[in-house]
């Protein structure tokens, strides 16, 4: 789906187009029928969840990160969009839980997608592991480098070995003046790995 499809508002985050297809791919859904979209945002991710996977059940609404750090303003103006965003794609299919990840969700997921921690990734990770089924897959974006580095850290400390991690870096065609240029976005890191059988 295009980016420019999404109803935007100001200072709410939004996963980009091309890193939303790498995400979603890692994410397999294929063999889930419950994700997890925490920081959810404009719900780009889960929106796109829903519209390419017909049966699954999705839970976003999880905020963290700048949603908290304007005083419940950007969090309610998120939530606000995020509806408006499932109305708008006709997405009945997508639950917006409001509050703060982690917090207690009673259903598990085969897939759970991190586009923010808020400062809280070591807890945000703890917590999506105990929410994943066995099996499940976990997905994490990141555009800080130190973000990265404490999330590889993390995921080696806690014994999760198969990790894949990439680096995507994504150039547009511009105008500029009569002719044209790629330009650059900035890169974005993304950790995918999958729960073990045996992590019950």
């Amino acid at each position: 789906m295009k980016d420019e499809l999404f109803l935007r508002g100001e200072k709410v985050p939004m996963t980009k187009e091309a890193v939303r297809a790498l995400a979603l791919a890692k994410l397999e859904l294929h063999r889930a029928s419950h994700l997890i979209d925490i920081g959810a945002g404009t719900g780009s991710v889960s929106i796109e969840a829903a519209h390419t996977v017909t049966f699954i059940a999705l839970k976003p609404g999880l905020l963290t990160g700048k949603a908290r750090d304007v005083v419940g303003t950007l969090h309610h103006n998120a939530l606000q969009l995020l509806d408006e965003n499932r109305q708008h794609f006709a997405c009945g299919n997508i639950e917006i839980l409001p509050g703060e990840a982690p917090m207690v969700i009673t259903e598990r997921a085969d897939a759970i997608f991190m586009g923010g921690s808020g400062g809280r990734l070591d807890e945000l990770i703890d917590w999506s592991w105990q929410q994943l089924y066995p099996g499940g897959r976990l997905v994490m974006t990141f555009i800080l480098q130190e973000n990265l580095n404490a999330a590889l850290d993390y995921l080696r400390l806690k014994g999760i070995e198969q990790v894949d991690c990439l680096q995507l870096n994504v150039s547009s065609l511009t105008a500029l003046g009569s002719g044209h240029y790629f330009k650059p976005n900035n890169p974005v890191f993304v950790i995918a790995c999958q729960k073990e059988e045996n992590h019950g």
